[in-house]
């Protein structure tokens, strides 16, 4: 009996390990992969989402529009807040995961953008997006796809210009969805 409460305990620090790995290895590949026409657009979409710049666009041509899109754009904005919160107040300070390593003699040096400096996990980049996305879309459907696709889109593009991890990503992800669920929540009950 001993021996099943131990176990679980001690298979623990060797999938935190294998995780890592695979983590590793998912970067590396995406780092020593070709893919100069997807460079450049990615490249551009990573700046574009820096401080949700992208999202608040879009909510600006949502509120523009009025009606359901209006507040669709409210919650996205507000999720966007609580998301960005969470990841760069909390995730980040807690955790404090360095950003990858970016050798000097990268292979695709073009596809950079420039290194920040806090710290790689979770990332808010993706959190944001997501939050945004999960909150607009609930409220606009028709804004669900191509924002969940966009989404998805930085978040990859987090990691294609070398400033994340794909686990990173994956958490950021996480954050978002939980932060758009808070804030659809809490304006349900104050609707309600």
């Amino acid at each position: 009996m001993s021996d099943r409460r131990t176990e679980p305990r001690s298979r623990t620090p060797h999938l935190v390990r294998d995780l890592a790995t695979l983590d590793q290895a998912l970067y590396e590949t995406v780092t020593v992969t070709r893919t100069p026409t997807l460079d450049t657009a990615l490249r551009r979409l990573s700046a574009a989402s820096d401080h949700s710049k992208l999202s608040f666009v879009i909510a600006g041509g949502l509120a523009l529009s009025g009606g359901r899109a209006r507040r669709a754009a409210a919650l996205g904005v507000a999720a966007i807040g609580v998301a960005s919160a969470s990841a760069n107040l909390l995730g980040k300070r807690l955790v404090r995961r360095p950003r990858p390593h970016r050798a000097v003699d990268s292979p695709f040096p073009g596809r950079h953008v420039p290194m920040p400096d806090s710290a790689s996990f979770p990332s808010g980049h993706t959190a944001s997006a997501v939050a945004f996305a999960a909150a607009v879309g609930q409220a606009f459907p028709v804004a669900a796809v191509p924002l969940g696709l966009l989404a998805c889109a930085v978040g990859y593009s987090r990691v294609h210009t070398g400033v994340h991890y794909p686990g990173d990503v994956v958490a950021g992800a996480l954050l978002g969805t939980g932060a758009a669920a808070v804030v659809l929540g809490t304006a349900a009950r104050l609707d309600g």
